[in-house]
């Protein structure tokens, strides 16, 4: 509960102007959504330059944004939707590739490169609700919301992508 009231009053901070508090929040949620980035388009790079964009986005953003709800799930819904646009135009450029290994972090070990290698098969839709839950750890609520997504749609979309894996691994 603390952390949800320091990030509101961040928030508060940033929309005033205040470069410290930009910054704790830039902190706070720049490995997060790195990692998403990183698992839907599975290129170190292009990870990197949307989870950028994606902040810069929500900075140019911020005056909109409504304070009562958390920043955390407003920012990955902006950094999941650019990587599924990356990703599908990827596809369709047919530069289909298996990047570097996820980006090792305190809480969450490396994938096994198969487990790696599937998840990158799997369509961009499925693909970022198996890593926003699985892997980041949002509820199908959050998920839902930080897609703009029905819940129905969410769940569908994880059994699909989890039902896929099962498949080929």
């Amino acid at each position: 509960m603390r952390a949800a009231r320091d990030e509101r009053a961040r928030v508060r901070g940033a929309q005033r102007g205040s470069a410290s508090d930009l910054e704790a929040l830039f902190r706070m949620h720049w490995p997060r959504a790195l990692r998403a980035a990183y698992l839907v388009t599975h290129d170190a790079q292009a990870a990197e330059d949307i989870a950028q964009e994606s902040f810069l986005a929500a900075i140019r953003a911020l005056d909109t944004f409504d304070r009562r709800r958390p920043f955390g799930p407003w920012l990955h819904r902006i950094v999941v939707n650019r990587a599924i646009d990356w990703s599908r135009a990827r596809r369709l450029r047919s530069e289909v590739e298996l990047g570097e290994l996820v980006p090792a972090s305190e809480e969450q070990p490396e994938l096994a490169d198969e487990t790696l290698a599937a998840l990158a098969r799997l369509a961009p839709e499925h693909r970022a609700v198996v890593v926003m839950r699985y892997l980041l750890e949002f509820t199908p609520g959050e998920i839902a919301e930080a897609l703009d997504l029905p819940r129905g749609t969410v769940n569908s979309r994880l059994r699909r992508g989890l039902d896929t894996l099962a498949e080929e691994l």
